[in-house]
């Protein structure tokens, strides 16, 4: 068995292809299957956010379930694999748990610690046991990559003041405009990068704020958690109209296709209307067309990494605490990896010496006769169970504790060839 993680991120890949490897998770279900439906997948789950799209496979076979996956992902976005290879990596074991780490704990991310992607580690792990992909090394994986996650925010302070995504991109529009106080402001979406955008907004001083969703239920709901102000809330039907009365757009929705092209803003802009637009979704909420339009500027997830290069460097030195944590996670879960290499062997050790129990135990009891009393059957019974635990406990404690590989191994087909193991267990199959 192998774990390996094969993906793209904001590191590998630009947003244009990104955008072809979200799944959103009403799809999961049907993603999951499709991975643990291939021949060398044992188990499969998927972490799918804006800045990336990674699979996380227990595999019987490396380079085929490497295969498995890369033709998977390259099917999933509709490109030739020759096409998507470029912006993929491909992690393996020790190198992928380590990488789940620091996903998890926010040093993989484009703003360094930030604190959405625990959420988004749990959701995978959740999902993962929800859809039947996750089973028990994936689970011991990611629980373990999510106490990381948890250390990493408790014992450091780089979650201090970390930005996130919806905060740059407020930042970036503070940049570009003279006053987000005087600004009419329009937002798409009302889930919690929307939410981020609203709240950062308000601490930037904006007040004339349209929430523009496609439920008004959900636009009423983002509004409750901002009572000090008066946002005024629009449905999707109106969005044409609220935007020419706009200077800033930001657009946060789940859309999978664009919502703003230049055919619809050219409709109804005027030619002196200056208009900015950020783009926080992924996939875009904004066509890279309406770039082509005068007066009209687009941002996207990818033009933030300026404004976050700013907020980098004072949490460099947290990053360095926070690996020590992560080093100490990754030979957690290692120590129990390599426990799993002892299973069988002690199975079948303690099958055989049970076996013996059990055969010379009822050749004795036969012995004694029908006189021998249920009674002391039982004291005997006992007695030897006792007599085999005691005598199994020792090796097996050592073998367990066996921190060298080599060792370990050795020792184990030491003792499968000592007490045969090899023939018991064909014996019980044949």
């Amino acid at each position: 068995m192998n774990i390996i993680v094969v993906g793209l991120s904001h590191k590998t890949a630009p947003v244009e292809v990104r955008e072809k490897l979200s799944i959103p998770t009403p799809q999961m279900e049907a993603a999951i299957a499709h991975l643990c439906s291939f021949p060398h997948v044992e188990e499969a789950t998927i972490l799918s956010t804006c800045n990336r799209l990674e699979v996380y496979v227990v595999v019987r076979e490396t380079d085929q379930g490497v295969r498995e996956v890369t033709q998977f992902l390259a099917d999933y976005a509709k490109l030739p694999l020759y096409q998507l290879r470029p912006y993929l990596f491909i992690l393996l074991h020790q190198d992928a748990v380590m990488h789940l780490m620091r996903v998890s704990a926010g040093l993989d991310s484009l703003v360094l610690g930030e604190g959405q992607i625990l959420s988004q580690v749990k959701h995978t792990h959740k999902i993962g046991q929800q859809y039947s992909g996750i089973k028990r090394i994936l689970n011991h994986l990611f629980k373990q990559a999510i106490t990381a996650g948890k250390r990493v925010r408790t014992e450091t302070s780089i979650g201090t003041g970390a930005v996130s995504i919806s905060s740059a991109a407020v930042e970036l529009a503070h940049l570009k405009t003279s006053s987000l106080a005087g600004s009419r402001i329009v937002l798409l979406g009302a889930g919690k990068m929307a939410r981020l955008v609203v709240q950062h907004l308000l601490s930037k001083g904006a007040t004339q704020i349209c929430v523009v969703n496609r439920s008004m239920e959900g636009a009423r709901e983002l509004a409750q958690q901002f009572k000090e102000v008066e946002l005024r809330l629009c449905t999707m039907s109106e969005m044409m109209t609220v935007i020419l009365e706009s200077d800033l757009v930001f657009t946060a929705t789940a859309a999978t296709e664009p919502l703003l092209d230049r055919a619809k803003l050219e409709a109804v802009l005027e030619a002196h209307h200056s208009l900015q637009l950020f783009d926080i979704a992924v996939p875009r909420n904004v066509h890279s067309d309406v770039n082509e339009l005068p007066n009209v500027q687009v941002f996207n997830v990818d033009d933030l990494k300026a404004v976050v290069a700013q907020n980098q460097e004072s949490r460099r030195q947290m990053a360095l605490e926070a690996e020590v944590i992560l080093d100490q996670e990754v030979e957690a879960f290692e120590v129990w990896w390599r426990s799993l290499e002892t299973v069988s062997t002690i199975s079948d050790l303690r099958d055989k010496v049970e076996a013996i129990r059990e055969q010379e135990l009822e050749k004795a009891l036969s012995r004694l006769g029908s006189e021998f009393g249920e009674k002391h059957q039982e004291i005997v019974e006992a007695l030897t169970r006792g007599i085999v635990n005691k005598i199994l406990h020792e090796p097996m404690v050592q073998l367990r504790a066996q921190q060298d590989i080599e060792a370990r191994r050795h020792a184990m087909q030491t003792l499968r060839t000592l007490f045969n193991l090899e023939a018991a267990s064909n014996e019980q199959y044949s």
